[in-house]
């Protein structure tokens, strides 16, 4: 598949640290969603989770985008897409049977975007009813959920007023020019260079674009080893220049 990071398929993620996530969990749209940050703020954060949901590296992901900047707090939801399919399996990992890459390859099937896209509007209406105080979205998106973020940033009237993808998935360097909204993207070592470096050539919004070439597919979400030294800094790096982009575009 174009564009498809190899690792995205082949590579199973990290162990989950020890990690007591701070937020709680409401329903979105029929949807479990993961709740952090002040249930009072004005800004807001959608997360779109990668392919294998509610990870502790991605709860404490969200807790960092809700808490670490002092100035400026937001509140994040993360729903469960995959809620009816559940996240992809790690037994399926590494896919090295057939029945193992045939599964794995059903499920991809059901996770296609454009399944998925039309839940995104009910979430932002039902978050918005249980905090009437947002006034500002924004969203962070991590390998499938990057892909959303591309294809949400460039629909026309959309409330989102930036974006942010992390070891994105499924470039299409056609989408770039479509953007109308600030975006940040932080492939890892992983994803393929060319294409990466085109779509942000076909950027004409605000923007921030940084390669992270000492970590995998995933080092902010499921496969960041937080045990590994350099996984650990450039997991909170990527955080911060996030939490950075959307203090600067919120």
């Amino acid at each position: 598949m174009s564009g498809h990071s190899k690792a995205c398929c082949t590579v199973p993620p990290a162990p989950e640290p020890d990690y007591k996530p701070q937020g709680d969990y409401t329903k979105l749209n029929g949807l479990k969603t993961y709740v952090t940050g002040p249930k009072d703020a004005d800004k807001a954060i959608l997360v779109l989770y990668d392919i294998f949901g509610f990870k502790n590296q991605i709860l404490q992901g969200a807790d960092l985008l809700a808490w670490s900047d002092k100035d400026s707090t937001y509140q994040v939801f993360m729903p469960d897409f995959f809620q009816e399919s559940g996240p992809a399996d790690i037994a399926w990992y590494p896919p090295d049977t057939d029945e193992k890459q045939a599964k794995l390859g059903e499920w991809f099937g059901n996770a296609a975007p454009p399944k998925h896209l039309p839940k995104v509007a009910s979430i932002i209406e039902d978050a918005e009813k249980e905090n009437s105080n947002i006034k500002s979205w924004g969203m962070i998106g991590y390998c499938w959920g990057g892909k959303m973020v591309s294809l949400i940033s460039g629909k026309e009237g959309t409330k989102f007023k930036a974006g942010v993808q992390t070891s994105p998935a499924l470039v299409d360097v056609s989408e770039a020019p479509k953007v109308k909204i600030p975006m940040c993207v932080l492939p890892s070592k992983e994803e393929p260079k060319d294409d990466w470096n085109k779509y942000n050539e076909g950027l004409t919004v605000p923007k921030h674009f940084e390669w992270f070439d000492t970590v995998p597919h995933g080092f902010m979400s499921a496969r960041c080893d937080v045990n590994d030294p350099e996984h650990k800094k450039q997991y909170e790096r990527g955080y911060k220049i996030a939490v950075d982009f959307f203090n600067k575009h919120l």
